[in-house]
């Protein structure tokens, strides 16, 4: 404890302003996301050119979230035991054999284990951000930075498409693996080269074990929105173009309505953030999730490309509204002295529910009407919203004190500290 009383000692004497963060930690994690948006169309398109079926392909691009889910929890082992720089560097490393496995594969195999290491090297990049992230930053200022942290991704995600699309043109869907590679080593320096606070982040001892059934009421409770909010959020990526096909839209039509809802997705992270700082985690939780099942709920109604934008915007706004929250609610709960650990579990609940919520839409699809997969996903999304408004944490205190109790309790006081 005295280590770590050591480490926080100069923190809390000269905390760390989100501007002097830009060059070290947001603009890396944008150059990160401009790779991963460019990539993420182009592995569907590579499995296709090994000779997958479209049903296989989609599995093995879903193999990249079963890789995440599988690591996220030996990812908080790798960060408690090297600390925030060291795991950087091996998910970098990690994120480039994974490339570099898509682009020389020469059967469908070797793509699938590439698309695996890229969902482990995610896995272990987000959770040595976020922890570093927690360990230099004030808790007031926390909703802030990790919603402008979140922000930097989705603006890159936003952009890649875009920037490696002449590359796509000359090289095909290589191009744009091969401006991720890039876009992963630059990253990957830039983010080990920052201020180091690995000491802060090592546990001492802690099993994975130990740590997870220590905490088991947190992540049965706080856990369960956190999984309910990953899967409204990747559901809608599954959704909306089935729906849009559904309907008779043009691929251009639905490419339009995808950058619109990303556009307004992008524009909420840093207002989310303030919002989180200002009012609570429960006051930005339970609109977002409100948000969500409207958006899903709406969704059937719609036969053209006006109404089912606005139910796309609608779900982009939600999207923007919960931009960092679970990082934050995860860092405010965490355990200080195995916070690395905990942050592995509490990122697996989110993520557990981020591989599931497409599978959900494809299995209700099968069985029933798509429509009956859009009403299931807004009935997920209200029961997120009453589980935050049962259990998240509203404001934190500028000391940072936080009572954990408070996370299990039902609350009708928003301002919990």
């Amino acid at each position: 404890m005295s280590g770590n009383a050591v480490e926080k000692a100069p923190l809390a004497d000269a905390p760390v302003r989100l501007r002097s963060l830009t060059w070290s930690v947001f603009v890396p994690m944008a150059l990160y996301g401009t790779g991963a948006g460019a990539a993420a169309p182009m592995y569907a398109l590579r499995a296709l050119d090994l000779g997958a079926s479209v049903g296989s392909a989609g599995v093995i691009v879903a193999l990249g979230g079963l890789g995440m889910v599988l690591t996220d929890l030996p990812a908080g082992r790798i960060v408690a035991r090297i600390g925030e720089r060291g795991a950087i560097g091996l998910g970098s490393l990690l994120g480039l054999a994974g490339i570099l496995a898509a682009i020389v594969a020469p059967n469908l195999g070797v793509l699938a284990a590439g698309m695996l290491l890229n969902g482990a090297a995610g896995a272990v990049w987000g959770l040595a951000r976020q922890t570093y992230i927690v360990a230099v930053v004030p808790p007031a200022d926390r909703g802030r930075a990790l919603s402008t942290l979140a922000g930097a991704h989705r603006l890159g995600f936003f952009c890649g498409p875009f920037l490696g699309a002449g590359l796509v043109h000359g090289m095909g869907p290589n191009g744009a693996l091969w401006l991720q590679c890039a876009t992963t080593v630059l990253s990957g320096f830039a983010m080990v080269a920052i201020r180091g606070v690995d000491d802060d982040a090592r546990s001492g001892g802690h099993t994975l074990r130990s740590v997870v059934v220590e905490n088991r009421r947190l992540l049965g409770t706080l856990g369960s929105a956190a999984l309910l909010t990953g899967a409204a959020r990747a559901a809608r990526q599954a959704l909306l173009p089935l729906w849009a096909a559904h309907i008779g839209l043009s691929p251009a039509a639905t490419s339009l309505i995808f950058g619109v809802s990303g556009a307004v997705d992008v524009l909420m992270s840093y207002p989310a953030g303030v919002w989180l700082d200002r009012r609570g985690r429960r006051a930005t939780g339970v609109p977002s999730m409100i948000c969500f099942a409207a958006g899903y709920a709406v969704l059937p109604w719609t036969g053209t490309a006006l109404t089912m934008g606005l139910a796309a915007v609608l779900l982009g706004l939600a999207n923007g509204i919960s931009n960092g929250l679970i990082m934050t609610v995860g860092a405010d709960v965490a355990p200080e002295h195995r916070r690395a650990e905990f942050l592995g579990a509490w990122r697996l609940t989110h993520d557990v529910g981020m591989f599931a919520g497409p599978i959900a839409v494809g299995v209700i699809s099968a069985v029933a009407v798509l429509g009956a997969a859009a009403f299931a996903l807004a009935l997920s999304a209200a029961a997120g919203a009453v589980a935050m408004y049962r259990w998240f944490p509203g404001v934190v205190a500028a000391g940072g004190s936080l009572d954990r109790a408070i996370a299990v309790q039902p609350s009708a006081d928003s301002t919990a500290t």
